[in-house]
């Protein structure tokens, strides 16, 4: 990789439309006044990023729950999935990962399967980093069957900023850890609730990477391992 490659990521075509609306904005603010123009061109670069879609080195192994997302572990607690998944009323481990507006937004699987059930449920949009944020923001739930009969949700959830979920995926569907399944528009959050018994090895205020960063390991039994800030 070159130097210009660390700068400069492909974007995802999702992005296309509003990198064209601020470019479209930016010619205009240099018309009517320059300085503005320059503050239209600060903001075209920031959509350009927000709609980065860089490659990603998927680690290799079919028990690993990786993050399907870019961003900082908010919560880490015990919660019931959403019942339009049918995973029954029982809490499982949640695992949360909030993306601020200058976090890379493409949404990866974190484990391997097929798309069992796609719920969309409409909602507010409350800052996605508070914890009643899975229950009342608009949100869109995956369930992943793996070959092994285990199940894996994967929930996107909008935030205060963001008004639209998009999935690229269909029920039905086979795809492999870290293959890219949706993103949500500007700033926002994912959930994932790992199978009964399985611990988190990730601490609050980590920061993951979507496609990299292994949240779990479905076939250790070990406890959730401590961290320490420094």
């Amino acid at each position: 990789m070159n130097m210009l490659d660390t700068f400069i990521k492909p974007m995802h075509p999702e992005g296309r439309r509003f990198v064209g609306i601020f470019v479209v904005i930016t010619a205009g603010l240099f018309w009517l006044w320059e300085p503005l123009g320059w503050v239209g061109l600060g903001l075209t670069i920031w959509c350009y990023y927000f709609f980065r879609d860089p490659k990603r080195s998927v680690p290799l192994g079919d028990s690993l729950v990786l993050s399907p997302a870019d961003g900082i572990i908010s919560l880490i607690e015990p919660a019931t999935p959403p019942p339009e998944l049918g995973m029954g009323p029982l809490p499982l481990t949640r695992v949360s990962v909030f993306m601020s507006v200058f976090n890379c937004h493409v949404n990866r699987m974190p484990v391997g399967g097929k798309i069992e059930v796609i719920s969309y449920r409409p909602g507010t949009f409350v800052n996605a980093s508070l914890d009643k944020a899975s229950e009342d923001n608009e949100r869109n739930a995956l369930l992943i069957g793996m070959a092994d009969g285990t199940r894996v949700a994967v929930v996107q959830i909008a935030g205060l900023i963001a008004r639209r979920i998009v999935c690229f995926t269909k029920p039905g569907a086979s795809l492999r850890a870290g293959d890219r399944f949706g993103l949500i528009r500007f700033g926002s959050r994912l959930d994932v609730y790992l199978p009964a018994g399985v611990a988190p090895m990730v601490a609050l205020g980590q920061t993951m990477i979507a496609g990299e960063s292994i949240i779990a390991d479905l076939s250790s039994n070990a406890a959730a391992r401590p961290a320490r800030s420094v």
